[in-house]
């Protein structure tokens, strides 16, 4: 790791990068918040980072866009192509978005010892939901108004849903009446 790199990491006190994000980037960083300032780092106004949330702009850019909101626990890691972040966005408690991925070739050869690959970058779109515990793989592409579900991994392309499926008529919400036959009165012996 560069030296330079490793003091902005150790270095500068958590209430000292929370500061700087809130001034140059009118963002509301956690100071228990980990963020490395980098200037590969690009903040929209008014995001939020909360507790616990890592945010690793060192090796690869990051761009996270207006109004925000990056969960407790999220670790978001740029890597070589990087990782970008539309707007109105919310990301759930330990959510993992990741540029990059290890290799895993050969069966003969620990996964550890075959390095790391990165296929492209993870872009994600604006008014995107990501469920808690989600994880987003290198080259992901979710498109916006998308809702990735709680521990699901994400390693293509996830699309928004259609104007059919998100608006439906008031006769398709009405559920379907019970036959008589299927009713059970409370206190039956059956």
């Amino acid at each position: 790791m560069r030296p330079l790199v490793l003091l902005r990491r150790f270095l500068l006190p958590p209430l000292i990068v929370s500061w700087v994000c809130h001034l140059k980037y009118s963002a509301n960083v956690s100071p228990k918040a980990e963020v490395e300032l980098s200037p590969l780092l690009k903040l929209g106004r008014g995001v939020v980072i909360l507790p616990r949330a890592k945010i690793k702009a060192s090796e690869g850019p990051i761009s996270i866009g207006a109004n925000t909101i990056v969960g407790e626990g999220v670790v978001i890691g740029g890597h070589v192509h990087g990782v970008f972040i539309g707007e109105h966005c919310s990301i759930g408690e330990n959510a993992t978005i990741m540029g990059v991925n290890y290799r895993f070739d050969r069966l003969d050869i620990p996964i550890r010892e075959q390095g790391l690959t990165s296929k492209g970058p993870i872009r994600i779109g604006d008014r995107v939901h990501i469920g808690a515990g989600a994880v987003v793989l290198d080259a992901a592409q979710i498109e916006s108004g998308a809702t990735v579900a709680p521990r699901a991994v994400v390693s293509g392309r996830v699309r928004a849903p259609q104007a059919s499926e998100t608006e439906r008529g008031a006769s398709d919400d009405k559920p379907a009446p019970l036959k008589p036959e299927s009713r059970v009165e409370l206190g039956s012996a059956e």
